[in-house]
């Protein structure tokens, strides 16, 4: 894929504070990149910087090859727009606001009707063009702002906590607009969110960033699907269990995680250590399975969710353990709350963290 944005080193000093600390990151062109990270992570300054609204205190910024300088970052800031996390829109109509950024660039009167239209339908606000943008929710808003982004067909665009605040049926608009926006349009996205979930789901890949730094970037099954210490770090991570680690004398080791939960691994601990299972490793059976599988619980469902396809289920087996199956499974299992289950994962499964 082509690079359209490499950082190289990039750090950025607020006076005593380092913000941003030897960021070195590529953005490929027409992807969807998330950079997960807690509040005061350096999300919303590295956006700053990838926007040119902010300059890096050292480091190299290239866009399309080009290395950003006090020369051309005026001529490369119109290839970028950015949608913050606080919506700001003007005293005035949703079309004007939508609008302004085309006014600015001196767009045909017709050019900017159509332009303003499409980017409407697309955040689903057909027929808002009259309505004044103070009286809109919090969504809508939201929406809007991100309409006013889009008609300025960049090559990237810049979402900082797109979906923070929202309630369910607006944050879904908006991801499913993102998604459309990404794949119809092929606009480079960048969005910074501390949404695990959304992380797991909307983006080609996901960048971990803490404390300045970017210590993984990966795929959503490479960075999920291998629990690493910056990710536990900061991240509520379902089937993350601490306790006490004892070699057996097969080899293996056992964890006591608590309330008679003792847990079976292939790898090599004593003392106290964290574990992590994912997911999609567990099995789950309304009656026990004939199985190699070292690890065999037996529980109660206590919560489900609904994930489209997949339906998350929490099973309580003296801890809560989160296991994802399909629809299908979940309705020819007869499943609901309260129901006993078996769950199953192998020893070698288990990570530790």
């Amino acid at each position: 894929m082509t690079i359209l944005v490499e950082l190289k080193n990039l750090t950025k000093c607020f006076g005593n504070r380092k913000a941003l600390d030897g960021v070195t990151l590529q953005i490929q062109e027409g992807e969807i990149l998330a950079l997960l990270g807690p509040n005061g992570s350096g999300k919303t300054t590295l956006l700053k910087i990838l926007a040119l609204l902010e300059k890096p205190t050292g480091g190299e910024n290239k866009f399309q090859g080009e290395i950003v300088t006090g020369k051309n970052a005026e001529r490369m800031r119109l290839q970028s727009a950015m949608v913050f996390q606080r919506t700001l829109l003007f005293s005035t109509t949703v079309y004007n606001n939508v609008a302004y950024g085309l006014k600015m660039r001196k767009m045909p009167k017709k050019i900017i009707e159509e332009e303003v239209k499409k980017a409407l339908k697309l955040v689903r606000l057909e027929g808002f063009e009259k309505r004044s943008a103070k009286k809109l929710s919090g969504g809508e808003e939201q929406r809007v702002a991100l309409a006013r982004a889009l008609v300025l067909k960049t090559k990237l665009l810049l979402l900082d906590e797109p979906t923070a605040n929202l309630d369910p049926k607006n944050a879904s608009i908006l991801e499913e607009v993102i998604a459309t926006v990404n794949r119809e349009l092929k606009t480079t996205i960048v969005m910074a969110t501390h949404n695990m979930f959304q992380a797991k789901t909307l983006p080609h890949r996901v960048a971990l960033i803490n404390d300045g730094r970017i210590s993984e970037v990966g795929t959503a099954a490479e960075v999920f699907g291998k629990l690493s210490k910056s990710l536990a770090s900061f991240a509520a991570v379902d089937n993350t269990f601490a306790g006490t680690a004892k070699i057996t004398e097969a080899g293996t080791t056992i964890v006591d995680v608590g309330n008679g939960v003792q847990i079976e691994a292939t790898l090599q601990k004593q003392g106290e250590t964290s574990v992590f299972i994912s997911p999609q490793d567990i099995i789950l059976s309304k009656n026990p399975l004939k199985s190699s599988a070292r690890n065999v619980f037996k529980g109660k469902i206590i919560q489900i969710a609904d994930l489209g396809l997949l339906v998350k289920l929490t099973v309580d087996v003296g801890k809560p353990f989160t296991v994802q199956i399909t629809k299908r499974s979940f309705s020819e299992m007869a499943l609901n709350l309260n129901v006993e289950v078996f769950i199953v994962f192998k020893a070698s499964s288990v990570q530790a963290i």
